[in-house]
């Protein structure tokens, strides 16, 4: 009898079913909604790093929030968003953040889509490394952006 391999409530939800924001004008009444949200334990996750073991504080998690929108707005040279999803947009409990270099097919179709760059989540992330190793330049925005929290 084979065993079936174990599959964490986290890796569950990661691949269920998300919700795109499509404008940047929905982008921002959902970050609004996620800050308000902001102790709620989320878990702050840059995929190709470790998993983080604690969620973030409510200011870090602030924080990253201004910081990833300037990122995606500079670097996401598209009239529409459309490279955030989560699998709620009025009670979210966990998101990915598609990194803009990034993108593949990231919103088609596609037997091996693209990792997303960050996920926020309220459930202990698992590790989704193996095919998403980030740019030196990503990585160095992520260790600074928590080189303060």
């Amino acid at each position: 009898m084979s065993r079936k391999p174990e599959t964490s409530a986290f890796l569950t939800a990661f691949h269920g079913t998300f919700k795109g924001l499509l404008q940047w004008d929905d982008l921002d009444r959902f970050w609004a909604v996620v800050q308000a949200q902001a102790g709620a334990g989320w878990h702050i996750y840059a995929v190709g790093e470790t998993p983080p073991k604690t969620p973030a504080t409510a200011d870090a998690v602030k924080n990253f929030i201004h910081e990833i929108n300037m990122l995606l707005r500079r670097d996401h040279h598209e009239d529409i968003c459309g490279i955030v999803y989560a699998d709620s947009l009025t009670d979210p409990t966990l998101i990915k953040i598609y990194d803009p270099h990034n993108l593949g097919v990231a919103c088609g179709y596609s037997d091996h889509p693209p990792l997303p760059g960050w996920v926020m989540s309220v459930l202990l992330p698992s590790s989704l490394q193996g095919q998403n190793t980030p740019p030196q330049a990503r990585r160095r925005w992520w260790q600074r952006l928590w080189a303060t929290h």
